[in-house]
């Protein structure tokens, strides 16, 4: 019952995760911008696809927190914090500051970024002994 169990509390974490940073992307679009600018080059500023990338992001955080489409979702997901992990390279390679940034521009709270990666692989490798999921208790 550990498997099923821890399994589920991954689920919740990512998905609610995800789901946190959809729901930023509607409520204050403009902070959701300026992680784009400041991380991700822009890629992602215009201010028109933060609601509709929001409505997504929930959506799948929720699919993903209800164990629903997992065949689609957990993949998705893992792109998703897989992009997001890349972004921050720098501040996973040297938390500390001591080699890659500086004392002034390190950020050891981005670390756990690389465990959220990590669980959403684990998501991915067990996904067949997730029987607390939607998916398990519907038969598909």
């Amino acid at each position: 019952m550990l498997k099923p169990l821890s399994l589920l509390l991954l689920r919740v974490g990512t998905g609610m995760l995800l789901a946190i940073w959809g729901l930023i992307k509607i409520a204050a679009p403009q902070a959701s911008i300026g992680v784009s600018e400041t991380y991700y080059g822009g890629a992602l500023s215009l201010d028109s696809l933060q609601l509709p990338l929001g409505v997504l992001q929930v959506l799948l955080g929720l699919s993903i927190v209800l164990g629903l489409f997992r065949r689609f979702t957990y993949p998705i997901q893992s792109v998703v914090l897989g992009l997001g992990l890349l972004a921050i390279w720098k501040y996973i390679l040297d938390p500390l500051g001591l080699y890659l940034l500086t004392e002034e521009t390190r950020e050891v709270l981005f670390f756990p970024s690389l465990t959220v990666f990590a669980a959403t692989l684990v998501l991915l490798a067990f996904r067949e002994d997730d029987t607390l999921s939607l998916d398990k208790k519907l038969g598909r």
